[in-house]
């Protein structure tokens, strides 16, 4: 795995790891390495993982203050 990319798994999804990529001060989602034996993952699924994991490292608040 590339050096700034951190792979996440979460429990709504256990069977489909998340890549996630640094840009600025906040992480989002890169990848995902979907697979059948889990849900299909909405566009609000990837927003709050991206959430949860920015909360977890710290750097949630430049996350929100992002431009959209």
């Amino acid at each position: 795995m590339r050096r700034y990319n951190i792979r996440a798994i979460f429990d709504q999804f256990p069977n489909s790891p998340v890549i996630f990529r640094k840009i600025r001060d906040y992480y989002f989602v890169y990848t995902v390495h979907w697979t059948a034996a889990d849900a299909p993952i909405g566009i609000k699924e990837l927003e709050e993982m991206e959430q949860l994991l920015n909360r977890e490292l710290g750097t949630e608040l430049q996350y929100l203050c992002r431009k959209k």
